[in-house]
């Protein structure tokens, strides 16, 4: 199977499957020199992990991370690093209802298409289980950059089904379960309420930044940073929609609007959402995504089994309401693995470019 290594420089490989018996990654192209320890690590992956309030799913995983490799005395030391993540709560019998049929909405069918052969048990590999071992590796990434650059990655939550979350403080997200950037989120913890007694699901939208970004990461062409971006959104589970700046709002935009004039004392606004050209201005980079509604539900729905023949399915397990309520930490580091990967490239061709224009301030 291809497709799991994200990154080429900074080149993450993602391994295991939701039921077996561990799930981790090898990180390649770390630079050597900085100390790290499982302390770096195990905060992103608790704010990502399962069980945490009564609003996700209630799989108790304490997604405990273990470096087996690449750290000697507390210190990268520019060899692979292996992270390892222990699968500890697995229930596979609530997935015996589904070994013959396909659960609308996943990735069950295409995936017995191409290989004729699959995993059923959560999902197996295309299970969003699988988000641990990127969020482990973004905290790495994430280090290394706020070490260098003094970068800084932030996300909340800006909508959850219908309702619209307005951003009151980045100091409020922490406190809720939902990643919301307000003080009372008791209106979210309704409606979540609401939605399970109904069996269903919703969708979500989600905000995350990176701020004290280097000017000059990513290629004006097929490699440009809004890109790159959109790619490794994209491949995070659920996600089926990516803006970048003022993304599809630009279009009711006029020029002289959309287009983020410059002065001495800075940039005058951030439409293009820390990015020009594919290349990065040192605005914050601002990126959206949107999550859709959970598959898994309890609620019947028509289906087919494996020799074709009509059947329902109804989906058994815990499952999340709603996933975006635990996107957030994996939408920041994926930013983060796309910054460190282009921070790289940049170092190795254009690390002696000098010119005679200091950056200007991100903003004005």
């Amino acid at each position: 199977m291809s497709g799991n290594t994200f990154g080429n420089l900074f080149a993450v490989t993602n391994f295991g499957e939701s039921h077996g018996p561990a799930i981790g990654c090898v990180i390649d192209g770390c630079p050597p020199g900085m100390l790290l320890s499982e302390a770096d690590i195990q905060p992103d992956l608790d704010r990502r992990r399962p069980g945490t309030s009564k609003f996700v799913t209630q799989r108790n995983e304490p997604d405990a991370v273990e470096i087996l490799s690449g750290v000697y005395e507390g210190k990268t030391t520019g060899t692979p690093i292996c992270l390892l993540i222990k699968n500890t709560d697995q229930r596979s019998k609530d997935y015996g209802n589904i070994l013959e049929s396909f659960r609308p909405g996943h990735a069950d069918y295409a995936y017995f298409q191409k290989y004729g052969i699959r995993d059923p048990r959560g999902g197996g590999r295309s299970s969003a289980r699988l988000t641990a071992p990127m969020v482990a590796a973004g905290a790495v990434a994430k280090k290394w950059l706020a070490e260098k650059y003094g970068t800084v990655f932030r996300g909340c939550m800006t909508q959850i089904g219908e309702l619209s979350i307005d951003f009151e403080s980045w100091d409020f997200v922490p406190g809720n379960p939902f990643f919301a950037p307000i003080a009372d989120v008791s209106a979210l913890e309704t409606y979540m309420n609401a939605l399970r007694k109904d069996g269903d699901s919703c969708g979500a939208r989600i905000r995350v930044s990176a701020s004290n970004v280097p000017v000059g990461l990513g290629e004006p062409l097929f490699d440009k940073m809004d890109a790159d971006i959109a790619y490794a959104m994209m491949g995070i589970n659920a996600v089926k929609g990516v803006e970048i700046g003022a993304g599809f709002a630009s279009v009711t935009q006029r020029g002289t609007t959309h287009g983020d004039s410059l002065s001495p004392e800075g940039f005058r606004s951030n439409n293009a959402g820390g990015v020009l050209g594919g290349i990065t201005t040192g605005q914050d980079l601002e990126v959206s995504i949107v999550v859709k509604p959970t598959s898994s539900i309890i609620t019947p729905r028509e289906s087919i089994d494996v020799t074709g023949q009509s059947t329902e399915v109804i989906t058994k397990g815990r499952h999340d309401p709603c996933v975006g309520i635990r996107a957030t930490p994996i939408a920041e580091a994926m930013l983060a693995l796309v910054v460190m990967e282009h921070a790289l490239r940049h170092r190795a061709q254009c690390g002696d470019v000098s010119v005679g224009l200091k950056p200007i301030k991100a903003s004005a």
